[in-house]
């Protein structure tokens, strides 16, 4: 019995590493194509005075540089990047992309808010990427949202471990989805939230720096998803 689940989950590891090569492969074959149409596009509406072409433009520069970033976050997954570590605060870290969010917010009418702690959080772990995963984590509850609502982040520390967790209004996650929704295979469209993605990027980088992220099913009304990243650094270091 023991033996058949080590075959398993050898079996399951080997896929996953197939997989990975096959989308870091397809992503660099994808996002030159997108580049060139984003690149022409931006490069048209210079001259452009006609209103309704200048709207058709900036959509397809828009949707060019969408896919852009589905692809770069897919990279992500397939060839995690070494966080590049320093001491920081993650106040000041969570701030900035709540900053970099609020737009979007503002847009859909939605209240976006960073609960205040009653100290700083130190810790040592590469700021740039737990950025990218805090907007990832943001922006999923945003296009669960839709419209109106409201989303709350909020840190905290226990056990050596900073906790980053975001939650929202919203119609919530099926126990049955929490299981796979960081799967980047994953369409997460039966929970209202898109393509998977985003929350394979968060999952991936709490995994490079040694923690975790998972879906807080005693939460609701509405949906929790924490992050969890630890005060000093452990590193996974596994290669391909």
């Amino acid at each position: 019995m023991a033996d058949s689940i080590e075959s398993e989950r050898d079996l399951r590891n080997e896929k996953l590493k197939s997989l990975k090569r096959l989308a870091y492969g397809a992503s660099h074959e994808i996002n030159n194509p997108l580049a060139n149409i984003a690149s022409r596009a931006q490069a048209l509406l210079v001259g452009e005075t006609d209103p309704d072409r200048r709207h058709e433009l900036a959509t397809i520069y828009a949707q060019a540089m969408r896919g852009h970033e589905m692809i770069a976050d897919l990279m992500l997954f397939a060839r995690p990047p070494q966080p590049q570590l320093s001491e920081c605060l993650l106040g000041e870290i969570a701030s900035s992309a709540i900053s970099q969010m609020l737009p979007q917010a503002k847009l859909q009418e939605t209240q976006l808010t960073l609960v205040p702690t009653k100290s700083e959080i130190r810790l040592t772990a590469d700021a740039n990427l737990i950025l990218l995963a805090i907007g990832a984590l943001v922006r999923n509850a945003l296009e669960a949202l839709k419209t109106g609502g409201k989303i709350e982040v909020t840190l905290a520390t226990e056990d050596d471990v900073a906790t980053i967790a975001v939650q929202d209004d919203g119609p919530g996650i099926p126990d049955e989805q929490a299981e796979i929704i960081f799967d980047p295979f994953h369409s997460g469209r039966e929970a209202g939230r898109g393509l998977g993605f985003g929350l394979t990027k968060c999952w991936t980088i709490a995994q490079s720096h040694g923690g975790d992220t998972y879906v807080d099913t005693a939460y609701g009304p509405g949906a929790r998803i924490v992050l969890e990243i630890p005060l000093s650094p452990k590193i996974n270091c596994e290669s391909e």
